[in-house]
Parts: structure tokens; sequence; C-alpha cells
């Protein structure tokens, strides 16, 4: 409630303005809203809200079971928090081109400044993992022609990610790209690029802004901040790096405790009550609170 201060309109501006810097923008994943304040106040560039994340924090694969409702439910919570941009990946865009453009709309209406949609069949997995299937291109562009069309923003920002690196080839890939960047598409996102050269061929081929994906474990090196703007790309998304984080710390813990019988060997690790506090702003809610409930309840007055 006391966290944010822009519109979402206004961060949409904010956003587009700021993708013709030239500065590479830093957008990490947030597996739930304390995790997207921690990244505002770490002074990152915007916020990321994983498909895959949301997935597997339903207990779900990342196979297209998770619904439109459910990824525009966590989208709004999170994006309320902060006043920083969020990127939200729509997968397929949960049906036909028709549905692409009401997802859109949901995504809008949640406060949300930009999405991706693929040009993966339905149901879709994840970008890195082999036996992938495309839509014909005609098909792809028509969702992207569908949902640019959708928006009432015109400051909401449309990103088309192509996956047919690994089915197609990267020459086939390119010329997808280029018919979505023609279909209406703010920005493009190669999925699963093989190596440095072939984020340069993207580079060489498409005139809208890049997106690059830095997930860990898949089929991309994990290219730093200053290669990505050497080769002129202009947003990174890391997409389950804080899950992984927390789940693996929470891993540890729970271990400890099965085989120490408490948890005193692992709170070096642990967020401590203080910090965690602070970034709910707990003395700021306490200030709101007393500046509302100022009075006193005096005697009943009798009839």
């Amino acid at each position: 409630m006391l966290f944010t201060r822009k519109l979402a309109a206004e961060k949409r501006a904010d956003f587009r303005a700021r993708l013709k810097s030239g500065k590479l923008l830093q957008f990490p994943g947030a597996f739930n809203p304390l995790c997207a304040q921690m990244i505002e106040r770490k002074g990152f560039d915007g916020v990321y809200i994983s498909g895959a994340v949301m997935s597997a924090d339903l207990c779900l694969p990342d196979i297209g079971i998770a619904t439109l409702t459910e990824f525009a439910t966590r989208g709004q919570q999170i994006a309320r928090v902060t006043d920083l941009p969020t990127i939200i990946d729509i997968d397929t865009g949960f049906g036909e081109p028709m549905s692409a453009a009401r997802s859109v709309r949901l995504m809008e209406e949640a406060g949300i400044s930009a999405c991706h949609i693929e040009d993966q069949t339905a149901p879709k997995r994840c970008g890195h993992l082999d036996g992938k299937e495309v839509v014909e291109v005609a098909a792809m562009a028509k969702r992207v022609r569908a949902a640019a069309d959708a928006r009432r923003d015109p400051n909401f920002i449309l990103i088309a990610r192509s996956d047919a690196r690994a089915v197609e080839g990267l020459g086939q890939a390119i010329e997808r790209m280029k018919a979505y960047e023609g279909a209406g598409a703010d920005m493009i996102f190669p999925e699963a690029m093989a190596n440095e050269k072939e984020f340069e061929a993207v580079r060489k081929a498409i005139k809208v802004p890049l997106l690059a994906n830095m997930t860990e474990f898949g089929k991309s090196r994990l290219l730093n901040k200053k290669e990505l703007e050497a080769l002129g790309f202009n947003l990174v998304i890391y997409p389950v790096t804080t899950l992984r984080l927390a789940m693996f710390g929470a891993e540890k813990g729970l271990d400890a405790i099965l085989k120490d019988g408490d948890q005193n060997g692992v709170l070096e690790i642990m967020q401590h009550r203080k910090d965690l506090y602070d970034l709910l702003r707990y003395q700021d809610y306490n200030r709101f609170d007393q500046s509302i409930f100022n009075f006193k309840v005096g005697d009943t007055p009798k009839d």
C-alpha cells in the first residue's frame, strides 16, 4: 500500500523512454511481491515475472498448465508493490489471436508494463529444453498483430519471442523475428541462442530493441552485462535466479533441521528479522497508522 508512487502509465512511459538510452537494462525475476521490492531496493532497472517461475510456484511444470487468470493475478500482485516497470511472460497468449488480445488487455489492467508472447505450439515447454515445436510464421504474426492492436496504452511494450532457433536453425529464426517485428512487436526476444555470434547476427538483422535471456543451466553461456551491451542488446532478464537461490537456501535449512535438530547452524544464511521488517516498511506503516488513529474514545454519551 505504501510502496508505490508512480501510476502504471508513468512506469510504462519511463520504460519506453529508457529503452532508447543505449544502456542495457537489467530485469531480475521476482518469484513474489516481496522479492520485487528487494529488486527495486537493490537498484535494478525493472522486474521480470517468469511463466516458468509462476508455474513452479504452483508446483507445476512449465508446459502451459497454469492459466491466464493465475498469471494476471500474480502479475498484479508484483506490479503493484514497485515503481519499477514489470515484464510478464504470457506464454503463447493462452489460445488463438483473440485470446492473445484478451491476455494483453488483462496484463495492462493489472498494471504491468510489458509482456512477451512466443511462437511455440500449445502446450508449450521451457525455452531451453529440447523437443519444442513452433507454429507457422503467419500464425505467430497474427498473434503479435492481435496483441499489439489490443493495447490501449501505446507505451505498453509488446515483446515477440521466437523459439525457432532450436527447431529450424538460426537463419529461419531470424526471418521469423523480422516478420514479428513487421507485425507490430516493439521488442524481439531470441530464445536459446547458442553463442555470441548468434546474438550478434540477430542484432544485425533486427531494428527494434532486443531482449537477452540469461537463465542458468540453459543453452546460452551466461554473458556479462558488458558483453551484452557490446553486442547491442537493450535488456537482459534473469528469470529464475531468485527462485533458485531461495529454494536452495530453504533446502539447506531444512536439511540442517533434520540433521541437527535445530536451525542454529544456518542462522547466518537467513535474512534477519530486522531486514525483513525494513523491507516491509513496518515503521512507515506504524507512522501511517498513528496519523489516522490519533483520537481517543471518551465516555459514551448518555441519551
